[in-house]
């Protein structure tokens, strides 16, 4: 018993720690407060490249190569040293012992001694690269989706999708087509020992002068049968090449001017990826890397997936320029893509057409971010498919923007929205004799919704659309009691606002008739089986993705008969502590005050660096609503995504930019809050009016 006691104590003392130390499976190092080395575990010899011996008394950041920056990390360590607390410190740069690029996250912490004094720094180091550069593929990806393809110019598509790989996946991109294509015809197939001609259509370069930049947009070349692109066209696979092989190095020497480029420069690396879509080879991407870190095979997968998704916009960009048809432009152009830049509610929207040979139909939505951190939610449809219908919902979703723009209520932004319909049915039907179908005899309806994150109401208007569906954050539904009104192009009805305050965490959704009809051809039924589809998936953290595919898969048949648009919006609330709101009396005195209490606010919320902008925005807006408004005055600050800064007063003239005289007194201040904030306008309320001016925040 005492041996195998004995035993124990040996394995629990000092060796069994330094065994665990040296045989760590990250990087640890021990430095005295003088940051000389005075310990390196197995990993950590192995990353710097050297022995322990040879960095042992050595002070950091001995060992580290010089293109290897070290001044963040150094001065980290000297902070703990001498501060003697623990910092998290990253860190994206190759390992000393090797050429590619790591992301480092290193944890620093001051190593005491028995009287508590710092005597040592210790710092382990987790090399996360690989989760660092996944995430860099998913990002690239994601941004692919918004980025590529957004017209049908062919050109721009092209120049879409180098500029996205350039500088943050390759050095060097550049997208071919082949010269059939570029006419329109259908490309030949092309034999094992037949040249290629392609012409640039784009490239981007992280540097001027980069390899393969010889060639310039519109000019051709002509790539020899044993070449990277060659290879990919006649195989349609993607070919990854690195420097040292024969066909490569024979290929980038073959051209003089491509071999004058490459006069102290060294291509580490190729991808040559094929653009097929629709079963149509259309040209080449081709990727170069000079940089050390070479292509790997999951940058191979994601070269391939990136030129899989542009090759689909080259191909759309084609057929339009080819033949000369808008619908898919309009698809793309009319929906809203991507993250509305608002904070007011989180949003998923599907939009399904139902049958892609009719063209986009006249089914629309959209989200507006507002004045004051509110939002509008916008769905309609125009009765109809093609050309007329996509180009009538074109107009009207850019008129709901613009109304929107002004701060309009909901009930006069569908009054000025069915007078725009009644000027448009007009114009078209006097410029075509009477023969063209009116807007308003086709049928146009419009429901548009605000949302206000600070009071939590939600004001609604309908113009001849089903009214929302509510689901509270209990799984309670709720079909909105809106007042529908006629439908866009009637002319001479009111329309009615409706108002109600919902709970945070509230959802709202927001349809056209197409989801709701399908269900046995009663709207009512439809709506109800909604209600119940929502309240069945009902979870505060539920995806909101999800719930749109839940609803889509619960309602629709296979093949639906019309158009489709859902958008599903849960609601968020600024509480009291992102809102501070004064009642300020007409007195000029009380400007100083205000600024002083919005300073004050600002560094509350650690926004001192908006606090000269805001102290002038202040002034100026306060200052005018004393002397050319009316009471009440009130001063309200909103710290949102954006700080917001907004006066309202008793009187609805609203203020307006103009360009002061020299010997003028005034007049400039508007001026000058334009010129220092994001954006700024008025809304009117049903007191009075607000002026507001919106502020970035870093």
């Amino acid at each position: 018993m005492a041996s195998a006691r004995a035993d124990d104590d040996h394995q629990d003392g000092p060796d069994l720690v330094e065994q665990a130390f040296r045989q760590a499976s990250f990087s640890m190092s021990v430095f005295d407060i003088e940051l000389r080395y005075r310990g390196l575990n197995d990993v950590a010899c192995q990353v710097m490249g050297v022995g322990e011996d040879v960095l042992l008394g050595q002070v950091f950041p001995y060992g580290v190569p010089e293109d290897v920056p070290q001044r963040g990390l150094l001065k980290a360590m000297r902070d703990v040293a001498a501060t003697g607390e623990p910092t998290h410190y990253e860190a994206f740069s190759r390992a000393p012992s090797g050429i590619r690029e790591h992301a480092w996250n290193m944890e620093l912490w001051p190593v005491r001694d028995a009287s508590g004094e710092v005597c040592a720094v210790g710092m382990a180091a987790f090399d996360s690269s690989e989760q660092h550069w996944a995430r860099q593929r998913l990002a690239v990806l994601d941004e692919a989706a918004v980025s590529i393809g957004t017209s049908l110019d062919l050109d721009r598509t092209a120049q879409e999708l180098a500029d996205l790989a350039v500088p943050r996946f390759a050095d060097f991109a550049s997208v071919d087509l082949l010269e059939a294509v570029m006419r329109g015809d259908e490309p030949p197939e092309a034999g094992p020992d037949d040249e290629v001609v392609l012409r640039r259509l784009a490239h981007a370069a992280e540097k001027v002068g980069a390899p393969g930049a010889v060639l310039g947009p519109g000019a051709t070349d002509t790539y020899p049968p044993y070449s990277p692109p060659a290879r990919a066209l006649r195989t349609g696979q993607p070919v990854l090449s690195r420097s040292g092989a024969p066909d490569f190095d024979h290929w980038m020497a073959s051209a003089a001017e491509r071999a004058r480029s490459l006069r102290g420069v060294v291509v580490t690396s190729l991808v040559a990826v094929p653009l097929i879509a629709r079963g149509t080879t259309l040209g080449v991407a081709v990727l170069l890397r000079t940089r050390p870190d070479v292509f790997n095979e999951d940058d191979f997968v994601l070269a391939k997936e990136l030129a899989s998704r542009a090759a689909l916009c080259v191909d759309n960009a084609r057929r339009y320029t080819r033949e000369r048809t808008t619908a898919l432009a309009l698809q793309e152009s009319l929906l809203p893509r991507g993250p509305s830049r608002q904070s007011a509610v989180d949003v998923a929207s599907r939009y399904l057409p139902t049958d892609s040979r009719a063209g986009v139909g006249g089914d629309w939505f959209d989200v507006i971010p507002l004045s004051g951190a509110r939002v509008g939610l916008v769905v309609g449809d125009v009765v109809g498919h093609g050309i007329q219908a996509s180009a009538t919902m074109g107009r009207l979703r850019t008129a709901v923007q613009t109304l929107a723009d002004v701060d309009l209520p909901p009930d006069e932004l569908l009054a000025h929205l069915d007078d725009l319909v009644l000027r448009l049915a007009a114009d078209d039907d006097s410029a075509t004799g009477g023969d063209r179908v009116a807007v308003g005899a086709t049928g146009a309806t419009c429901l548009y919704a605000v949302y206000d994150p600070v009071s939590r109401e939600l004001a609604v208007a309908s113009a001849g659309h089903p009214p929302p569906v509510l689901v509270l954050p209990d799984g309670r539904t709720q079909v909105v009691d809106v007042s529908v009104g006629p439908v866009l192009g009637v002319g001479g009805l009111p329309f009615e606002t409706t108002e109600i305050q919902l709970p945070e965490g509230s959802l709202v959704a927001l349809f056209t008739d197409g989801l709701v009809e399908p269900t046995e051809g009663d709207p009512d039924l439809g709506i109800a089986l909604l209600a119940r589809t929502l309240a069945d998936g009902h979870d505060a953290h539920a995806s909101l993705e999800d719930r749109c595919d839940r609803v889509l898969s619960a309602l629709l048949p296979k093949n639906p008969g019309d158009d489709v648009a859902l958008v599903l919006a849960r609601t968020r609330a600024l509480d009291a502590g992102h809102v501070r709101v004064w009642d300020l009396p007409a007195d000029f005195e009380v400007v100083a005050e205000a600024r002083r209490r919005a300073v004050a606010q600002l560094e509350q919320w650690g926004l001192e660096d908006a606090a000269f902008v805001t102290e002038l925005v202040v002034s100026e807006l306060v200052t005018n609503a004393i002397r050319y408004g009316a009471d009440p005055i009130q001063l309200r600050l909103i710290h949102d995504r954006t700080l917001i800064c907004e006066v309202s007063d008793g009187s609805s003239t609203s203020p307006h930019l103009r360009r002061a005289r020299i010997f003028d007194e005034g007049g400039r201040g508007l001026l000058l809050v334009a010129q220092l904030t994001t954006s700024w306008g008025t809304r009117h309320t049903r007191t009075g009016k607000t002026i507001w001016a919106e502020q970035a925040l870093n």
